[in-house]
């Protein structure tokens, strides 16, 4: 394995300049899902790894749970020994389980709340809440996915400006952005480094739902114009809500870029722009994260296997 087996915990520099350009550059919809998959794979190979640092760099600590073969010389010769890393990997290791696990249980719990709080309204799929708090979100909920928006901020809106309003929710549930907005949520507790991948995201799927808003409803303006509105007068919703979902993100961007001309939807930029070499960029760290991961588990099945 030899060092390579670290590569993947810092490889995710690698994804740093991709991320602000694709905010910039690509279609919010090829964004959001590009920067997502870089996310998940990087963090996956990141904690594998973690974990084989662990194994291999505690392997000769009293009591450890490996087989006597272990201490062979030739086995030895065979990884990289750190006792200091291996030891500094378990309360890592443990870190990134317990507040992946944490992320996972509270997005279940507000998932339940949120639909037990609207159980005695009827089952349309806007919930429209007499409130005097204005904010709304878009609550998945697979057959059961709802906009719900309080009278307080319908208020406050133009019809043209309800219709973009209820355009850009639906959108947002038509998308499954909570998934991209989980799974990038993950990456980031799993490794820092991919923390600015975490904040693109949250403002990709967003110019992604305005994009699709102002596609259904044939107006930029209006789409821009009921983004703005919302954010003036919105304090936030008064529980917590899915990952992002309620979070009206960098919104003098985002009215700037619905005033402006639509992106173009490109399958993949091209090589020979900023976009396309950071992208490639980040492709290969990826590539080389998965193949480090992959010879660093492959290597440890086999010395297990030699070792037994």
């Amino acid at each position: 394995m030899g060092l390579f087996v670290f590569l993947p915990l810092v490889l995710p520099l690698t994804a740093w300049p991709v991320a602000r350009l694709a905010e910039q550059h690509l279609h919010p919809r090829t964004a959001t899902r590009l920067l997502t998959a870089v996310a998940a794979v990087m963090a996956l190979c990141s904690t594998v790894c973690l974990g084989l640092v662990m194994v291999v760099g505690t392997a000769q600590l009293p009591g450890n749970p490996l087989p006597d073969g272990w201490s062979d010389p030739e086995v030895r010769a065979a990884v990289p020994f750190d006792e200091v890393a291996g030891k500094a990997a378990i309360p890592a290791l443990c870190a990134v389980v317990v507040t992946c696990a944490r992320a996972l249980w509270r997005h279940g719990r507000v998932r339940r709340r949120a639909h037990e709080a609207l159980a005695g309204l009827p089952g349309t799929s806007v919930a429209v809440l007499p409130d005097d708090v204005p904010y709304a979100y878009a609550l998945p909920g697979g057959r059961r996915d709802r906009v719900v928006v309080t009278t307080a901020l319908l208020e406050r809106l133009e019809p043209a400006e309800r219709r973009a309003l209820f355009a850009h929710e639906r959108a947002h549930l038509t998308g499954r952005h909570h998934r991209f907005l989980l799974a990038v949520r993950l990456a980031a507790l799993a490794n820092p480094f991919l923390r600015p991948l975490r904040t693109a995201v949250a403002y990709t799927a967003e110019r992604w739902a305005d994009e699709e808003a102002a596609r259904v409803t044939g107006s930029r303006r209006a789409v821009a114009t009921a983004i703005g509105k919302a954010a003036l007068v919105s304090r936030g919703t008064p529980v917590a809500t899915l990952a992002g979902l309620a979070a009206p993100g960098p919104v003098p961007r985002r009215v700037a870029a619905l005033l402006g001309p639509a992106p173009v939807a490109r399958r993949r930029p091209s090589v020979f722009t900023s976009v396309g070499l950071a992208a490639w960029a980040a492709a290969a760290g990826t590539a080389a994260s998965v193949m480090s991961s992959a010879n660093a588990t492959v290597t440890m099945f086999l010395i297990f296997r030699a070792a037994f």
